[in-house]
């Protein structure tokens, strides 16, 4: 049976795929929750420009096997890259699982879009589809190493401080004990309060990075948007959680955990002030929540997200290094090969400011 390969170019349109979207999104093992019909159109709606939406989409037999969500980035050189841009941690295509040979249509249909456009995946995880895709492309391309993730295997809490050295993991055990001690009570949001448990954690959030350095998008009116619009029908379809922390009946903390069937992933997360000066330590209250959640449901990976910060490494996370895969038509070669080397300048120059930054912040891991 052949394909039937389509290009959607209408946001509305691509709002009307949430059905068929979410189907092709459960078949595919590999896909991350930054896939979700959710997560991906909130944020073309946010952050969008009109006109430039390239989804491509695979079917056969009427069914939805194969997408990729992209956009079209024009300039000198025109790029198609993933939906999700700055603020997504994964980017990937989708392949239903049971039709394998979708993947050699979905690279056709990309390699006639990208007639006059240089293809450019960032934040690719190891083990994606776009890798079968990129192995398959017939004409240039070229990989770079991307962000570096950490992750941690699926186990409760005392599993992970279990694998901590000696002293290490009595420092863990006394920060959990003072948890307990300081009466805070977690709770799992139902998708109807979702709305105004994000107005907490976003207040919280801005609250706890007052006068340091913080992502300044994640302060901005669309992003709180999009998360209003991505999160509440994620947490629907059992591809997000949202926590609160309560003490004495106060929310002192939020929490939001993206999953998909492989992976748990904290994405974002707000704390009172207050919990540093009574020596709550944030992160072991959170991790001990998402980490029953992962191990809980069988999931193969907790996720740390990107970032290296010493507080993360404490845990004694492994480094997982994402991808960036370019590819271009033969008569886009010179184009490809100048991005290349421009993206791979910039790389190395983010990452001797973060090892400087790391430095000076102090040790970990």
């Amino acid at each position: 049976m052949s394909f039937d390969v389509t290009v959607c170019r209408d946001g509305e349109e691509f709002g009307r795929l949430a059905g068929e979207w979410a189907g092709l999104h459960r078949g595919c093992a590999a896909a991350t929750p930054f896939q979700a019909h959710s997560w991906l159109h909130s944020w073309w709606t946010s952050y969008g420009t009109p006109g430039r939406l390239r989804v491509v989409l695979v079917r056969r037999g009427g069914r939805l096997v194969a997408a990729a969500p992209l956009r079209l980035v024009p300039g000198p050189v025109p790029v198609l890259t993933p939906l999700g841009g700055a603020i997504t941690d994964f980017s990937d295509v989708l392949v239903d699982d049971a039709c394998e040979e979708a993947v050699a249509a979905l690279t056709r249909a990309l390699g006639e879009l990208a007639r006059s456009a240089v293809i450019d995946l960032r934040e690719v995880r190891a083990g994606a589809v776009a890798e079968r895709v990129w192995a398959q492309w017939r004409g240039p391309r070229h990989r770079l190493a991307d962000s570096v993730c950490l992750d941690l295997p699926p186990l409760p809490i005392d599993g992970l401080v279990g694998r901590l050295p000696r002293a290490r993991a009595q420092r863990a055990r006394a920060k959990l004990r003072r948890i307990e001690n300081a009466g805070v009570e977690e709770r799992v949001v139902p998708p109807v309060e979702i709305p105004q448990a994000l107005e907490r954690l976003l207040e919280l959030h801005r609250r706890q990075w007052e006068g340091r350095r913080v992502t300044s998008e994640h302060l901005t009116r669309r992003f709180a948007e999009h998360l209003q619009r991505a999160v509440r029908p994620m947490a629907e379809s059992g591809n997000a959680m949202v926590t609160e922390f309560r003490i004495a009946g106060d929310v002192v903390a939020a929490n939001i955990t993206l999953m998909s069937p492989r992976l748990s992933g904290a994405y974002l997360y707000g704390a009172d002030p207050a919990l540093r000066t009574g020596k709550v330590d944030v992160l072991a209250m959170l991790l001990r929540t998402c980490a029953q959640e992962c191990s809980t449901n069988g999931r193969a990976t907790l996720s740390l997200l990107r970032g290296t910060e010493p507080y993360k490494r404490q845990w004694r996370p492994s480094p997982a290094r994402n991808q960036r895969l370019l590819m271009s038509r033969r008569r886009m070669a010179p184009a490809l090969l100048l991005r290349a080397a421009y993206a791979g300048g910039r790389a190395r120059a983010a990452r001797t400011v973060r090892a400087v930054r790391e430095r000076r912040a102090g040790g970990g891991g």
